[in-house]
Parts: structure tokens; C-alpha cells; sequence
């Protein structure tokens, strides 16, 4: 656990300080500076300081009670007015992890007009969902939206906080996981919970080459953020349960305002394709992408590739599958001249059905396909254009 602290012997209160910290966290209280509870710890005032009178303080932080921490949250996220499926499928591994256990699920909502997607989110599995609706609040502000959440689990002491791994995930979640001194575990592939209510959370690291299980043993909540496409989001039940729970508004203290916004032209998404063709490093020359594109296009799908492609500069990560691309769940992936790295299986391994195109029978795609095809891309993607024009009549 880190901390700032200010030497008052050395300090001239020139306020050098006051001025630097984006937080408004120095003030000046009985004639001396103090840090308020703004504090981020981001130690810009350390560096500010001209007489080295502010220093960072790390000590260990102390074991919690965990009896008293208890229950699933849920971020359930609202962009551009709509619910991001993510929330939904958080909620599915919330039920899952639950089991038979006296944890209870919560959701929380940030935002302005609220109420559809709360009544939604009782159709999902959450005991209790937890309102923060504010005209202040129609826009994301990272600050603004971690007051919020930090509000609700203060108040409700759960175990375990999911928040999906998008844009907007990926800034609250660190913030939040600083304010309360505890651990984070980014990009969470599959998640465990033990008896003692230790979540154990599982990630691809060194590059995707092993699989590591991480555990958050002495702080609580325990922070996890998963990517979209990676959990089952549960069946819609026939009839709401749980509760709605309007919470007032923490005061908002952001310096960012709104000012305008400018829409960003929508591409494809893969992560959202019901059918994928997928090219890998067996790909000659960039414009055999062509065949790739085609046959995605015949079936009706998108087209994407593994990471030798974009390192080479034929495409970018919005169409990668990986670590450092996107994940993906199609009906239908078509995996042509890809090896299967951990990097890439681990991204669409839960597809419903995998075809596997690859030259080598060692391939250790062929391990999570249903159907392998041993055989040259050159040779076999041709002919399924060829067999499928012909059917068509085309």
C-alpha cells in the first residue's frame, strides 16, 4: 500500500504542489499543505516539489477479515445508451462462480436514463442492482464513474468485483483497484472460485506461452477484468427477480468537461461475426488475402487473421484474433494455414464449430478444431470457393 507524505520541516509552502496535482489532493489547512482524500498516489507532486519535501510512502498492507467481504458485483457497462453485452455475460460467470454459496450477485449501473437496463439486468441473475442515474453522469468521465462504484462497494463488501475488458473497463478498473490498496488481474481467461472465497484467476503471461493462475490472498475486493466473448452469458429468465436500488449521487469533482463529440465511422466487428475465415502465417504474399476475403464473403461472414499478418503490415489488431487482438465466439471459424499458438486458440477456442486448414498433421490447431483438414490452403480454399459458386450457381 502506497501513500504521500510532506515533510513539514522542509517544506516552504510555495505550493508547487497545489499546482501540479491533476486531483486537487494538496491543500492548505491551519497554514500548512495536506493531502485530502483525492489523493491517487500518483506521485506527481513528488516530482514537483523543488525541495524534495514530499516523498512516497510504501508499506504492507494489512490482511483483511474476509468474512465480511462478500458477493459478486458487476460493472454493467452502458455505451451510446445501449447495455454492452459483456455486462450480461459478467452476470453468467457471477452464477457460475456463486453455485450453491450464500454469495450475492450485485450490478452496478453509471450513467443517465437507467432505467430500462436495470429492469433488464433482473431478467439476469442480479439480486440487486445498484442505480447511479445523473445527468452529470451521461458521459464517461473515469473519475466521476469510479466515485460511483467505489460508493456501491463500499456499501455492499463484495469479494469480487468483474468489470469486462473494454476501453472503458480497462481505465475504471486500475483506478478502482488503487483506491482500495487491492490487486487486479487484467484480460481473465477463465475464473475459479475456492471455499475460502479466494477467486482464482486465470490469464495467459510471458507472451501467452503459459497459462497463470492468480490469486489475491490478502485484500479484498479482488478486481478482475474479462474480455468480451470469453464467458456464456445466462438464459433470459421468464420473470425479474431481484432488487432495483437507486443510490444518491457522490458529489462530482472531475475537471474534465464535455465540450463536443464527433462520431467515429463504424467497422466491422469481429468480435460480434457469427462466421469467421481466419488466415495465418502460411500466406504467401499480402494480396492472397483476396481468396481469404472471398470466402468469408460467400458465407456470409467477416474475414481475419492471426498476428504473423499484422507484424507483416497486411492488417491491423481490429482484425487480429489473439492476446493482442480480439477474442471471438463465431458459429463458424475457418482457421486457414494458422499453427494454433496459445496467443490465437485462447481468443477463439469457444467458437461452436472450428475448421482447421494446415499443411502440417502436427499442427497444434488441430487440437481444438472439429474439423481438421490436413492439406494446402493454395489448393483447398479454392475449391471450397470453387464447390460453393457452383452450388449457388454463381
Amino acid at each position: 500500500m502506497a501513500s504521500i507524505a510532506i515533510l513539514e520541516r522542509k517544506c516552504t509552502k510555495c505550493g508547487a504542489c497545489i499546482n501540479a496535482c491533476p486531483f486537487g489532493a494538496i491543500e492548505i489547512a491551519n497554514g500548512k499543505p495536506e493531502i485530502n482524500a483525492g489523493c491517487r498516489v500518483c506521485s506527481v507532486c513528488v516530482k514537483a516539489c523543488p525541495e524534495s519535501a514530499i516523498i512516497k510512502l510504501e508499506t504492507r498492507a494489512k490482511s483483511v477479515d474476509k468474512s465480511k467481504w462478500n458477493g459478486i458485483m458487476v460493472f454493467a457497462e452502458v455505451t451510446g445508451g445501449k447495455l454492452h453485452p459483456v455486462s450480461l455475460e459478467l452476470l453468467g460467470k457471477a452464477k457460475e462462480l456463486k453455485g450453491g454459496t450464500h454469495h450475492e450477485i450485485t450490478a452496478v449501473l453509471v450513467g443517465e436514463n437507467l432505467s430500462e437496463h436495470a429492469s433488464l439486468l433482473r431478467y439476469y441473475g442480479a439480486e440487486r442492482i445498484f442505480v447511479y442515474d445523473d445527468k452529470e453522469l451521461s458521459y464517461f468521465r473515469a473519475e466521476a464513474f469510479a466515485d460511483q462504484i467505489a460508493d456501491a462497494i463500499k456499501f455492499a463488501k463484495p469479494s469480487v468485483v468483474l468489470v469486462g475488458a473494454t476501453a472503458l473497463g480497462r481505465s475504471l478498473a486500475p483506478r478502482l483497484a488503487t483506491r482500495f490498496h487491492t490487486g487486479l488481474t487484467a484480460d481473465c481467461t477463465k475464473l475459479e472460485m475456492r471455499e475460502n472465497s479466494d477467486l482464482v484467476q486465470i490469464r495467459p503471461a510471458f507472451g501467452g506461452n503459459i497459462m497463470a493462475q492468480i490469486i489475491t490472498t490478502n485484500t479484498r475486493p479482488q478486481f478482475a477484468t474479462v474480455r468480451y466473448k470469453v464467458m456464456n452469458a445466462p438464459e433470459k429468465t421468464d420473470a425479474p427477480s431481484g432488487e432495483i436500488v437507486t443510490r444518491k449521487t457522490v458529489k462530482i469533482s472531475s475537471p474534465v468537461r464535455f465540450i463536443s463529440q464527433s462520431p467515429v465511422l463504424k467497422s466491422a466487428n469481429i468480435s460480434d461475426a457469427e462466421i469467421i475465415v481466419a488466415a495465418g502465417r502460411a500466406l504467401r504474399k499480402e494480396s492472397d488475402l483476396n481468396m481469404i476475403k472471398e470466402l468469408a464473403s460467400l458465407l456470409g461472414g467477416e474475414w481475419a487473421t492471426s498476428r504473423p499478418l499484422v507484424e507483416k503490415g497486411w492488417n491491423t489488431n481490429a482484425r487480429q484474433i489473439g492476446l493482442s487482438g480480439r477474442t471471438v465466439k463465431p458459429r463458424l471459424l475457418i482457421a486457414c494455414g494458422i499453427s494454433g499458438a496459445i496467443q490465437f486458440t485462447a481468443s477463439m477456442k469457444d467458437s461452436d464449430h472450428i475448421i482447421a486448414i494446415n499443411s502440417d498433421p502436427e499442427a497444434p490447431i488441430f487440437k481444438c478444431a472439429h474439423i481438421g483438414i490436413v492439406g494446402d490452403i493454395y489448393e483447398i480454399v479454392p475449391e471450397l470457393i470453387r464447390k460453393i459458386k457452383e452450388a449457388r450457381g454463381i
